[in-house]
This record gives C-alpha cells, structure tokens and sequence, in this order.
C-alpha cells in the first residue's frame, strides 16, 4: 500500500455489507513495532481506511459485559446490520446505547475492531461518536454513500487503485455482495415512480 493512501483520512462511508467482508487490517510498515501504531483496514472495494462513517437504524441494543458495563448495539447499514461495542473508554457513546430507543436513526463516527471467532475474522465498530438523527440525514448518507462506493469500485475495476493488487490478494477481488447493496440503496431512496412513469 502506498505511503500516501494510509496517512490520516476522514471517516469512510460504506455500507454495513463491506463493513462486513473487511476482515484484513494493517499498520503502515515504518510503524512496525509501535504498539500505539495507526491500524488500517484494507476495504474490499479498493481504499484504506482508518476510520468510518455509518448512519443507519438502531435495532438492538444490549449491555453484554460481565464484570462492568460493555455495551452491544447493531445498527442497519443498508441490507445488513452493523455490530457496535462501547465500554467505559468510548463512555459518551456507551451512555448514548444506554439510553436510545429503537429503533431509531443513528450516526455513527469509529474506528473498525478485527476479532477472531470460531467462524473466522468478525469485524465491529469501535464508536468515537454515536449521534440521534432523523430520516432526512440518513438518506442523505446512504446517497453520499451510493456515491463513494461507486467511485471506489470504479477505481478497483480501472485499476486506478493504489490497493487493486492487495485486494486481489486479500479478498480475491469478489464484490458482488457490495454491488447488489449499492443497487438495493438506490432503489431504498429513490422516490416512488408515478404512474406515467411507470408506463
């Protein structure tokens, strides 16, 4: 991976089907050895990221810690949920699970946590900030969103990006999944077509 794609970034926008599929993190090689290292997660559609931006509905919500309070919350991304855990270093989004209703629309600005399970490499949210909003904000995401999926996809099948190869490498280049999410959010937010329209 290039130098240039892994330096600081904004939050990602993806939907909850390639948050999902991106199982492979990586520290930047000069930052080899440094615990305290920037991780990155190499997205399947063809970029780097080191954080992400996911708005989307709340539906469940569970406090899931033993000895203290660890909270659990799965937020509806597009077609998938996205899984979210807050403990008592990200207190602010913790009390904000603690106390939302759901469902309800929620924004969502964290860093991707990679965890081993039975079933393989699982991937989570770990939430700086979690934000009440309404309908209105939440179309707008999943447009903005539409957007810069295709862009990278775009990039991925031109081969105009730095991380094609890694991608390959990684994820054998299958992005279906997240074309079909892409799809099913255009026609999510596309206004009803009138019967002219339809004719």
């Amino acid at each position: 991976m290039a130098p240039a794609v892994t330096q600081r970034q904004p939050a990602k926008r993806l939907f909850a089907e390639e948050l999902n599929q991106a199982t492979h993190s990586f520290t930047r090689p000069e930052d080899e050895g440094d615990d305290r290292a920037p991780k990155f997660t190499l997205l399947p559609s063809g970029e780097a990221a080191n954080r992400v931006f996911v708005v989307g509905t709340l539906i469940e919500t569970a406090d899931v810690g033993s000895d203290s309070e660890f909270w659990k919350g799965r937020v509806m991304a597009a077609g998938e949920a996205a899984n979210l855990y807050a403990g008592q270093y990200q207190a602010e989004a913790m009390d904000v699970l603690r106390s939302a209703e759901t469902p309800s629309y929620v924004a969502v600005v964290g860093k991707l946590h990679h965890y081993e399970t039975d079933y393989g490499v699982k991937v989570s949210i770990q939430p700086e900030s979690i934000t009440v909003v309404d309908r209105e904000a939440r179309d707008s995401w999943v447009a903005e969103t539409i957007d810069a999926t295709q862009q990278r996809l775009g990039a991925l099948a031109s081969r105009d990006s730095d991380a094609t190869d890694a991608v390959q490498s990684v994820y054998q280049s299958d992005v279906s999944d997240i074309e079909a999410a892409v799809e099913a959010a255009i026609k999510d937010i596309a206004p009803e077509a009138s019967p002219a329209q339809a004719q």
